[in-house]
């Protein structure tokens, strides 16, 4: 894999400054980094959770003398009182927990892998041979539904279920009026299958009462909100509960809200008088946690005979569970990739015995695209275009949903640079006319693709020390993005300093307040806090607003005066954006603006090429390459932004040929529960990735200029590979993954072919 080239004010070292790497990179390696089951406190208890093997029903008993007899056991739980523990609310109802259900609180079962007994033993070997030795009798529902086609299962309107401006249906123009006479039609639909996040990172959780206070190690990417959480479960004031989150070893999503096994773990911690610790097992992370929902889409895209996309009707259908409605939003992507005027979109959620699905990496976006994309190039060949030309003649300067211009929009230029850098001019059009010198097919494929640009409120705290080190506290999470890095390399190149000289603090409720870090928000949201608080601190210290700053003798020349360290605060909030946001920030509510904002709308850009080598006797689909190239504004912190893309590319190559939660219909749940057989690209999958970089600042956005990338970086990669197997092979693919069986399909099953 290739380090990005790097365009525009010097992408590689940024603006008067040398790379930084990665500022925790050598900790990692060396595995001197501590995550939040690394943590081992005196008296330690050990817990383990016993989960319902039935899709739907109730526990109408509930064996534990084997359990208990386990040498070592200290605590059984299988119901919680009313006055221990309460829901902590769904999200989207004000809530923190990731769903409204918290289990062990009464008899219903909603979802197989429901949590119906608490362990906890004296080790973690106890533990788990006791929670497997608890047995339950069931009232079984006649009907388990986990699919969107499933008996029994319940599709309502999003915009009449869920009556809020923000989940309602876009339309502009007339699309359907638009459609109908458009001389050239697409009529498709797409399916995308369940996923799950399966980061490295178990969910692990410690907790500790320190008399009437509880500190929380949780790997988590909102530590406000399993603070806040905790405190209305547990009834008891915000300020007695600390969330400590410094590290996490991937979240993409999953690790958004509070998990439904906190709160009885802290229940458990106060009965005992000890702390426990809860790692949860992959296979319960499968069936216990959020996940990317199913999802179909049909489209009714309209062009006429030079390529002018003129109508898109957008209709989705969503999976979510039967207690909760989990929103989607994926017509508000598809409706602004391009400049089409004559647009509608209707939303549906369907309801599932599952547990709440939730945010996975380019929630909405990757599906949306994948349709979107995959239809465009059907268009592209029905009209005999080139795939890159008809998307820069489709380009647009204003958002078609608000009319407003964007605040910068280059994806034409990632298009124009990523056909250049993957050699685009030498591919010839029709399918199946490229092949390598062993008889392999070969396919290259291109899509773009868009993520918001959204950012939150935030609040900085920076502390010059006595030997003139930086400390920088902030709200945000370390997710393995490479945010500590980001703001150390902010820091440094404010002040003329070297990034080591950085001290990053995030994640933790005990310094400042934690904002959700997720949606590619995590830089555009602290950053700009950081760069406020270091004007203040220019001020308190009574130095320049820019230029380098020796904070050795600015630390020196206090000292001498006898005055203590300088502590400087900070507050920043996006465009438009009221002091309201901060209260929603200092009480654990998420509070993130955009892609609206008054007077302009603001959106993260990529373009990727793709090239495939299909064998046709086997059908196996490899990737030897991919070029993507992007637009996230100032490019903050080089490496770790390629490293963000590079991840991006892997997760869509797994997302497009490997990725897949089968679901279980008559037990529930999903086949696939570990490792072993939910597939995830490996190295022998991923070729070449090059990474190149727009780098060009955003300043409406915020005043650096800074963009997220972490999102976008998967949107567009599978449509780019199935559009290059479509050109290997001659045939499209309307479902995801795309796996050897869909390759080997009979001749007549093909559809979409160029003419």
């Amino acid at each position: 894999m290739s380090a990005p080239t790097g365009r525009g004010s010097d992408a590689r070292s940024g603006p008067g400054g040398a790379p930084v790497p990665r500022i925790d990179a050598y900790e990692k390696v060396t595995g001197a980094t501590r995550y939040a089951a690394d943590r081992t406190p005196p008296g330690l208890a050990h817990a383990a959770l016993a989960v319902a093997t039935v899709g739907r029903g109730r526990v109408a008993r509930v064996e534990t003398a084997a359990a208990r007899a386990v040498a070592g056991v200290l605590l059984v739980v299988t119901r919680f009182e009313e006055h221990e523990l309460r829901p902590a609310g769904y999200r989207l109802s004000g809530g923190y927990g990731f769903q409204s259900l918290q289990p062990l609180l009464d008899d219903r079962i909603a979802y197989r892998g429901q949590p119906i007994a608490l362990v906890v033993a004296e080790t973690p070997v106890a533990a788990a041979e006791a929670a497997a030795l608890v047995e339950a009798r069931y009232e079984a529902a006649p009907a388990v539904a986990v699919t969107l086609d499933a008996a029994g299962a319940e599709t309502v309107g999003q915009a009449a279920a869920l009556p809020q401006p923000m989940f309602a249906d876009l339309a502009m123009g007339d699309a359907d009026a638009a459609f109908a006479r458009s001389p050239v039609r697409l009529d498709a639909e797409y399916d995308i299958g369940a996923q799950h996040q399966v980061p490295m990172e178990l969910l692990g959780t410690v907790v500790e009462w320190r008399g009437d206070d509880l500190v929380v190690h949780e790997c988590t990417q909102n530590s406000g909100a399993v603070r806040h959480g905790l405190a209305r479960q547990l009834g008891i004031a915000p300020a007695r509960v600390r969330v400590v989150s410094p590290q996490v070893g991937g979240g993409f999503g999953q690790k958004t809200w509070l998990q439904s096994h906190v709160g009885p773990l802290a229940v458990a911690a106060r009965r005992l008088g000890r702390p426990v610790k809860l790692v949860v097992d992959r296979t319960q992370t499968f069936h216990g946690s959020t996940f990317r929902p199913a999802s179909r889409h049909r489209l009714r895209l309209g062009a006429d005979r030079s390529g002018l996309l003129t109508a898109l009707v957008h209709e989705t259908r969503q999976q979510t569970s039967r207690h909760d409605l989990f929103a989607s939003d994926f017509t508000s992507v598809t409706a602004r990739l391009y400049g089409i005027g004559d647009f509608r979109g209707h939303q549906r959620l369907t309801r599932t015995d599952v547990q709440t699905p939730g945010f996975m990496r380019a929630p909405f976006e990757h599906a949306a695209v994948f349709a979107l994309e995959s239809a465009v190039d059907e268009i592209a060949c029905a009209t005999g275009h080139d795939p890159v030309a008809l998307r820069l003649a489709n380009d647009t300067g204003s958002d078609p949903v608000t009319g407003r211009p964007f605040s910068s929009r280059h994806l034409a230029a990632c298009l124009r640079r990523g056909a250049e850098l993957f050699g685009w001019a030498a591919r010839t059009p029709r399918p199946g006319s490229m092949r390598a010198a062993d008889g392999t097919l070969v396919g290259w494929g291109v899509a773009a693709g868009a993520y918001r640009a959204s950012a939150g409120p935030a609040v900085a705290r920076l502390r010059l020390a006595a030997d003139g080190r930086i400390a920088v506290e902030v709200s945000g999470h370390e997710m393995g993005q490479g945010l500590r890095t980001a703001i150390a390399r902010t820091v440094a190149l404010d002040l003329g300093i070297s990034a080591g000289g950085v001290r990053v603090g995030v994640g933790d409720t005990g310094e400042v307040p934690q904002h959700l870090t997720a949606g590619s928000w995590g830089t555009a949201t602290a950053l700009p806090a950081v760069h406020a608080a270091l004007r203040r601190l220019r001020s308190c210290l009574g130095a320049p607003d820019e230029g380098p700053l020796d904070t050795v003798a600015a630390a020196a020349e206090r000292a001498a005066a006898g005055r203590p360290e300088a502590v400087v605060e900070a507050v920043s909030l996006p465009p438009g954006q009221s002091a309201r946001a901060v209260d929603r920030l200092r009480a654990g509510l998420p509070t993130p603006a955009g892609p609206e904002y008054p007077g302009f709308s603001a959106f993260s850009f990529i373009a990727h090429f793709v090239e495939v080598r299909v064998e046709p006797a086997i059908g196996r689909v490899r990737v030897p390459r991919v070029v993507s190239v992007v637009d996230c504004g100032r490019v903050a912190s080089p490496v770790t932004a390629a490293g963000q893309i590079r991840g991006g590319v892997v997760w869509g190559i797994g997302a497009a040929l490997r990725e897949r939660g089968e679901p279980e219909p008559r037990h529930g749940g999903f086949h696939h529960a570990d490792l072993a057989e939910y597939l995830v690209p490996v190295n022998a999958d991923v070729g070449r990735v090059d990474v190149d970089f727009v780098d060009v600042p955003d300043p409406l956005v915020n005043p650096l200029g800074v963009k997220g990338c972490g999102e976008v970086a998967l949107v567009g990669v599978a449509p780019a590979i199935a559009n290059a197997i479509h050109h290997a092979t001659g045939r499209r693919h309307r479902a995801l993954p795309i796996r050897v069986e869909d390759v080997l399909a009979p001749e007549d099953d093909r559809n979409g072919n160029c003419p």
